[in-house]
């Protein structure tokens, strides 16, 4: 039987960074709240000097900084996992829907991103609880649909709010504070996003550590979950 390629070390990387756009998110609620009740201060004819405008525009600078800065490698180091999950897992079962490049591929091709990588997330859960139900004596079930449901829905929801509220208007300090109430509203839903994230990959590296040890091949076990569509085309990303 091939050995699972390492993955653990992925999703501990993956999950520290996943846990420091999370408490970016947390301070940038704050923040955006501090620029909040400064602009209404503004609106309802209060005194707002130069020197509080500087400040609240240099830490909002800061922050949006040090977000960008963590939030890219998260992505990177999150689709890394998700991909060498995906195919560690095709080498445990013959019975996945698409191949293994997808986990990584479908991120990046418009509309299919919509869907392709949630259905890849479950197939991960529901195949490899398939597999451990039958091979490893007292193994739980972990799939949690609902969860991985939620996960989604907030996700597309941040996406698509984020480009709506990228175009809104800031010349005016009536559209200043609605752009203001917009990212506090994005930062309210990322947030549990995030949370919901963290569970997921820490859930699964830990199902994952119990596939590696299984002791014989598992190639041909009948799966319990229908494997539905034909195995797709992989957009060739090479395996890292």
């Amino acid at each position: 039987m091939e050995a699972l390629r390492p993955n653990a070390q992925r999703a501990k990387t993956a999950l520290i960074f996943l846990w420091i756009v999370f408490g970016l998110n947390i301070i940038s609620l704050i923040s955006e709240y501090m620029q909040y009740s400064l602009l209404q201060s503004a609106m309802n004819g209060g005194l707002v000097t130069e020197e509080e405008a500087s400040s609240n525009d240099l830490r909002e600078r800061g922050i949006s900084f040090l977000y960008l800065l963590a939030y890219i490698p998260c992505g990177i180091l999150f689709i890394c996992w998700f991909r060498r999950a995906y195919y560690n897992l095709h080498l445990r079962t013959d019975y996945l829907r698409f191949s293994e490049g997808w986990a990584a591929g479908s991120w990046f091709v418009p509309f299919l991103n919509l869907v392709r990588p949630v259905q890849i997330m479950t197939e991960l859960y529901e195949q490899t609880d398939a597999i451990l139900l039958k091979r490893v004596e007292g193994y739980t079930e972990k799939t949690n649909k609902p969860l991985i449901g939620f996960w989604w829905a907030l996700w597309i929801i941040s996406y698509v709010l984020g480009r709506i509220f990228r175009n809104a208007e800031t010349d005016t300090l009536s559209g200043l504070i609605s752009y203001t109430e917009n990212q506090m509203l994005l930062s309210v839903i990322i947030i549990p996003l995030g949370l919901l994230a963290i569970k997921l990959v820490s859930d699964y590296a830990r199902m994952e550590t119990l596939l590696a040890e299984l002791p014989e091949p598992v190639a041909g076990l009948e799966s319990s979950v229908t494997p539905g569509a034909e195995q797709a085309a992989d957009p060739s990303v090479p395996v890292n």
